[in-house]
């Protein structure tokens, strides 16, 4: 369905999850994928070339995207953690840890990366959000705030970079069944799947798939815009 041959992309988180399955999609599709998370995952092996990167950390982020060729042209920001606990309980290092990792990361990411897709004259920016971050949700104050700062950052960077051949758009997901989603509790997973329209949640492969498109040339007339995955969840 996807042709990147000849891209070059990096994707934060790609160790795990739904950045996996972006990473490994991107690869099959012929991009050269650069894998920046803390660890290659329990697998020990990432989709492509690992890079050991802090996203929290812009030095970090710096050193690694120094190492990246000239032409990246793709990113995709999904790596994030989370802290919940409810607003009253929640510690200022629950608080700051989710905010610098989620959001700053993003930031870090686009600020690194944004001069190399301006001297190329092309470029693709998703982020990865969530319909959590639109519409809140009870013990995730850090998670929903980085989550809805992101869809700030999302549209202003459409702004900033729009002029030079650059889009940047979000996609949100809800539920969505990855593996450390398949370990919660069937009460969490019923609550979610019973917010659905579709009656069913989503897969990592679904979100990859809207996030590929975005980084597609068929996608060249779509910036600033957050598409939600999510089986009708949010509605």
């Amino acid at each position: 369905m996807w042709d990147f041959a000849g891209r070059k992309a990096v994707v934060t988180g790609g160790a795990s999850g739904i950045g996996r399955t972006v990473a490994e999609m991107l690869a099959v599709a012929g991009a050269e994928v650069h894998v920046f998370d803390l660890s290659a995952g329990d697998s020990g092996t990432t989709p492509g070339i690992f890079h050991e990167v802090n996203i929290g950390d812009p030095e970090s982020v710096k050193a690694a995207v120094d190492e990246l060729p000239d032409d990246v042209t793709l990113l995709v920001n999904n790596a994030g953690i989370t802290r919940d606990r409810s607003i009253a309980k929640m510690s200022d290092e629950e608080w700051h840890s989710v905010i610098n990792i989620n959001l700053g990361g993003a930031f870090y990411l686009i600020r690194a990366l944004a001069p190399r897709m301006r001297e190329q004259g092309h470029g693709r920016i998703v982020n990865i959000t969530s319909i959590n971050g639109m519409r809140g949700k009870f013990g995730q104050a850090n998670y929903t705030a980085a989550k809805a700062g992101m869809i700030g950052l999302t549209k202003t960077a459409a702004r900033e970079l729009g002029g030079k051949g650059v889009t940047v758009n979000a996609v949100a997901p809800g539920m969505v069944l990855t593996e450390m989603a398949k370990k919660l509790p069937e009460e969490f997973l019923q609550k979610a799947l019973d917010e659905t329209m579709l009656k069913e949640l989503a897969t990592p492969e679904d979100i990859a798939n809207a996030v590929l498109f975005l980084l597609s040339e068929q996608a060249r007339m779509i910036t600033g815009e957050v598409i939600k995955v999510d089986s009708g969840q949010y509605i």
